[in-house]
């Protein structure tokens, strides 16, 4: 049964990016476009098993804001996209812009991508991102970077904190349960069961610097997360003089 539900599930998520994306050509606003694909992501999670609720909306600041959570799994931005508001748009690694229908799709619901191995593209998408923050926009990172087999949260880039800070946008951390079980990485197809998004308190940002709000919002997103601190484990032991 398993690969039947594989098939099932991976059929319909590719038939639901097409629908998405042929939504995203012929809506004429950003707003309509980012809240068909909303929609898109809220059904292929009904239909495939996987049960999202959604945990503090009301926390989230009425104005712009920047938002970061933890990354374990692919199904971490289809779970933002079905949970919050449609007025967030994702800062997103640049490859996958280049992807076929789906890097499509991003660009037309407004997402931000940045350059993570060149230094002067770094440098250039970080203030490009920074003046959509200043601008008002409410934007989605997943600080980590990236995510692998290893459960735990790893060491967070600076390039949400920054946004936040010069921004003078409050920083909203959050949490996702229940994604690395239904899709661990390297894995093909979901498991159905329940994912939870779970969204702390923000955390104002006028007057402190980005490695401030940076330390604040990994240790709320830790506390919650119950998983290990993979950059305490990392870090090499101290040594007496």
């Amino acid at each position: 049964m398993r690969p039947v539900y594989g098939g099932y599930s991976l059929t319909l998520l590719f038939a639901l990016i097409l629908l998405a994306s042929i939504l995203a050509l012929v809506l004429p606003t950003l707003a309509w476009r980012r809240t068909s694909t909303r929609w898109v992501a809220r059904t292929w999670l009904w239909l495939v098993g996987l049960r999202l609720h959604v945990d503090g909306l009301e926390l989230l600041p009425p104005g712009s804001c920047v938002l970061v959570a933890n990354h374990s799994s692919y199904l971490d931005g289809i779970v933002m996209k079905a949970g919050l508001p449609p007025r967030f748009g994702f800062v997103i690694k640049r490859e996958a812009s280049s992807t076929p229908v789906l890097g499509f799709l991003l660009r037309r619901i407004g997402s931000e991508f940045v350059d993570r191995h060149s230094h002067g593209g770094r440098q250039r998408d970080a203030r490009r991102v920074m003046k959509r923050a200043e601008q008002g926009h409410s934007l989605v990172f997943f600080p980590e970077g990236t995510f692998d087999s290893v459960v735990g949260l790893k060491r967070f880039h600076i390039g949400a904190f920054v946004a936040s800070a010069r921004g003078s946008v409050p920083l909203v951390p959050a949490v996702i349960h229940g994604a690395r079980h239904s899709l661990p990485n390297r894995a093909l197809a979901p498991l159905p069961g329940p994912i939870r998004l779970e969204i702390l308190p923000a955390i104002a940002s006028e007057g402190r610097e980005p490695d401030e709000l940076r330390d604040a919002a990994r240790a709320l997103i830790l506390a919650r997360l119950g998983e290990p601190d993979l950059a305490t484990l990392a870090a090499p032991p101290n040594r007496a003089l």
